[in-house]
């Protein structure tokens, strides 16, 4: 049977939704990858009595309870505190860790106060965990055959800290056997969709193969989970993926862990191509994905936000009689955009996104959520209008996705 943990997150700021608590996502996948169940989820503020509470109840419940924030000097910082009354001890000071933090000052030419100097002050009973980018000691505690494991809230902190010191420690104590994953990424079909037309496969799965439909911005990706880590199993998993692709390959991208945006520089840099950008209602939202990912300096070439009408006549070129004729969110406007945005950029391929993100700017004619997307390429020039929300934020992020597809399907005929 897996290994049960509990996240329990730390921190006024999470309650009122000022901070979004991203660590509890990234360790559930950590845990995850390991085969240890993530059975809860608690936030709580800065409170003596609910972090008291919910330690007592945690302890009950799981074989591991992993503690993000509340750690800091300052007198709001009740994690500790609480640690050290919850296991019947008191603060000692440790000079391994007080050195460890008066070397990061010294090094950043910083004056250290008395507050950060007793960050080094850990309950006696614990096994302290040394931060290496960061002033507040993570600690181990060993009770009634539940592991607890306080970690600093500062996200980049605690990722640190569990790659060096925790995660291992968990995977030799606690498993036994492993979970896998493998993912099949989809894009341009919804998930009844794709579900009414894998149906019959999905029928056939062997018992030890768990499938999940995990859907998500404008894309839905196929999950198969094993238990154990062997050829045998793996050969299986294989076997089934290879039956369903034939199903959607027009509809796959990728594998695993990888973005479209990802696939889309894959694909740029096998055919030896470059990409250019002429984004309007996304305002730079398509850019800002392609050029997250690393190396895409090799196949894009660059963007251009036209926002205005006359940037769209002056920079790129587009008639304004076009325009007016037709609309700034029209086929024939975005046609120009990416046949000269790619000119203009000398790319091989120019992409153009005009819609009207909302939540004004709407007629019956062109209601919110209208999105007219371009592609360009030597041998052909073609756009696609897309019909989505009333909510700017999402039409924006669906705006960047599709044009994502759009230049994989363009780049697939080619």
């Amino acid at each position: 049977m897996p290994a049960k943990a509990i996240l329990i997150s730390i921190g006024d700021e999470i309650l009122y939704g000022q901070t979004l608590d991203t660590n509890s996502h990234w360790i559930s996948g950590e845990l995850d990858s390991l085969g240890i169940r993530v059975i809860k989820k608690i936030t709580i503020g800065d409170s003596r009595e609910e972090i008291l509470d919910n330690l007592a109840e945690s302890e009950k419940l799981a074989d591991m309870v992993l503690i993000t924030g509340g750690l800091g000097p300052t007198s709001d910082d009740l994690t500790k505190p609480c640690l050290t009354e919850y296991f019947g001890t008191q603060l000692e000071r440790n000079e391994e860790i007080l050195s460890h933090i008066k070397g990061m000052f010294e090094r950043a030419g910083w004056e250290m106060s008395e507050s950060n100097a007793m960050q080094a002050d850990l309950p006696a009973n614990c096994t302290p965990i040394k931060n290496s980018i960061g002033t507040a000691a993570g600690m181990w505690f060993d009770q009634n055959d539940t592991v607890f494991v306080s970690m600093p809230g500062v996200p980049f902190e605690m990722r640190q800290m569990m790659k060096d010191s925790i995660l291992p420690k968990l995977k030799e104590k606690f498993v036994r056997d492993t979970i896998n994953h493998r993912m099949i990424r989809t894009i341009g079909i919804g998930e009844s969709k794709l579900a009414e037309i894998i149906k019959d496969w999905e029928s056939q799965l062997p018992k030890t193969i768990k499938l999940a439909y995990l859907p998500t911005m404008g894309a839905v990706k196929l999950r198969l989970t094993t238990s154990g880590d062997n050829a045998t199993t793996q050969k299986l998993v294989q076997a089934e993926i290879d039956k369903v692709i034939p199903l959607i390959e027009k509809f796959v991208y990728g594998y695993e862990d990888e973005e479209i945006e990802e696939a889309i520089g894959r694909m740029l840099k096998a055919k030896g191509m470059t990409l250019a950008v002429a984004e309007s209602c996304t305002g730079g939202y398509l850019s800002h994905k392609i050029t997250s990912v690393p190396g895409s300096s090799q196949w894009f070439n660059g963007s251009f936000v036209p926002y205005s009408n006359q940037l769209k006549n002056e920079q790129l070129h587009v008639d304004m009689k076009i325009i007016q004729e037709h609309g700034a969110v029209s086929e024939p406007v975005v046609l120009a955009l990416a046949k000269n945005v790619r000119k203009e950029f000398k790319s091989d391929v120019g992409v153009s996104i005009s819609g009207i993100a909302g939540p004004g700017g709407g007629t019956p004619e062109k209601p919110v959520g209208t999105v007219w997307i371009g592609y360009a390429d030597a041998k052909k020039n073609v756009a696609k209008k897309f019909q989505f929300i009333r909510d700017r934020e999402l039409n924006i992020k669906y705006s960047a996705v599709a044009a994502l597809n759009m230049i994989r399907i363009n780049l697939d005929k080619d």
